[in-house]
């Protein structure tokens, strides 16, 4: 594969990425301008991740059948970009509810497919996965940022120019995109019992659902809290900005340094448990907006990181042929499972409790979610072990 198709693939990142970083910064926000309740939109948002339980695994099986992710991204940025206008048209409830399931179902598996192209894509060569992921983030950063004085001249009302000029971009990028795809060596049906029946890889999803429910009620409600303290949209524009940006030499660090086995990855991942729980305990005492904005620094060292490990470690332990619907599974719990409780529970809390106690719940499961990952790591270690001197007793 030529040095070009590699830079397509880059900057396909960085405009995907970027389009829904602008969706994802500030359509909260335009939901409520136009008098939707926090509830409400807490809700609306809890709907993408239930979709993404049929639609994460169903793109996955579909990419993997095909053997071609590029034309499934098509497909999924072009259904994203036409539904997303009829919800920018309406202004009833109930409405905008109907189209953005729709919206969800195509929007929801985008960047687990996505990052199964790239792995997929760099097989056998010396690239890393961290320096085209990173573009992704360089997206989310500048485009959200850059966002932010637009919507401030022209309207939260006129949002949906921004974001369809932006996914316009992407999908004509998806075409240069390779194909993505390896060669199935089965029937072209994922073995799904096969996949869960991995125990290291179960435990993993468990322990990762309970890490990325916190995580989920961030991103869904980290702009009304910044408005509620008096932040406007440059502000939050900047909260995406400091998010995002620090995840790029944290990518690059990875890629260099970090170790590809599954021990060191779940050692990893306890460590960023703790670093999470940190950053939501920080966010339930904050007074003021300006706070938020440096919290939001950890970012790169909680999801940053924990991104990373998790698409790695997916892939090393579902076979190559397999690898979107894995990846597909993996964003079902993170971004899926994990958002439908964030949704309810996070709106509810926000309303009626405020957002210093939903903070303080994150914090709470982070550190569990940490005594989980320990508990894995110290399994995984005895299993070593037990293996190593049953194969010294075997020669």
């Amino acid at each position: 594969m030529n040095s070009r198709m590699f830079s397509y693939i880059k900057a396909f990142n960085f405009f995907s990425y970027g389009a829904i970083a602008i969706y994802s910064t500030y359509f909260a926000i335009y939901l409520q301008s136009i008098g939707t309740s926090t509830l409400e939109i807490g809700a609306l948002m809890a709907g993408g991740p239930i979709v993404s339980i049929i639609a994460n695994p169903l793109w996955g099986y579909l990419s993997d059948r095909l053997g071609n992710i590029r034309r499934i991204l098509i497909i999924m940025l072009t259904g994203n970009l036409l539904v997303m206008q009829l919800v920018f048209l309406v202004e009833s409830y109930t409405l905008i509810y109907m189209f953005m399931i729709v919206f969800f179902f195509f929007q929801m598996p985008v960047f687990s497919q996505s990052n199964s192209l790239i792995l997929n894509s760099i097989e056998g060569t010396d690239h890393k996965f961290g320096a085209f992921r990173l573009y992704g983030s360089l997206g989310w950063a500048v485009l959200a940022v850059g966002a932010g004085p637009v919507i401030g001249q022209i309207g939260i009302d006129k949002l949906w120019v921004i974001y369809t000029i932006m996914m316009l971009i992407a999908i004509g990028l998806a075409f240069t995109l390779p194909r993505g795809g390896v060669a199935n060596s089965g029937s072209g049906r994922v073995n799904y019992r096969t996949m869960f029946s991995n125990r290291t890889f179960l435990l993993f999803l468990l322990i990762g659902l309970v890490i990325s429910i916190p995580n989920s009620m961030n991103s869904t409600f980290v702009g009304l809290y910044i408005a509620d303290l008096g932040g406007n949209a440059k502000l939050i524009g900047w909260s995406a900005f400091i998010a995002s940006i620090f995840e790029i030499p944290v990518f690059l660090l990875l890629d260099r340094y970090l170790k590809k086995n599954v021990r060191t990855m779940v050692l990893c991942l306890t460590f960023v448990s703790l670093l999470y729980a940190l950053r939501w305990l920080l966010m339930s005492g904050v007074d003021t907006a300006i706070q938020i904005i440096f919290i939001q620094t950890i970012h790169c060292l909680t999801f940053g990181a924990f991104y990373y490990i998790g698409t790695q470690l997916t892939a090393i332990i579902v076979p190559a042929e397999f690898r979107a619907s894995g990846q597909a599974v993996y964003a079902l719990t993170w971004g899926g499972l994990s958002g439908i409780a964030a949704g309810f529970i996070g709106g509810w809390m926000f309303e009626n409790t405020g957002p210093q106690s939903m903070y303080t719940l994150g914090g709470g499961m982070a550190a569990a979610g940490a005594i989980g990952f320990a508990l894995l790591y110290v399994y995984l270690r005895v299993s070593a072990v037990k293996i190593t001197m049953k194969n010294k007793e075997i020669s």
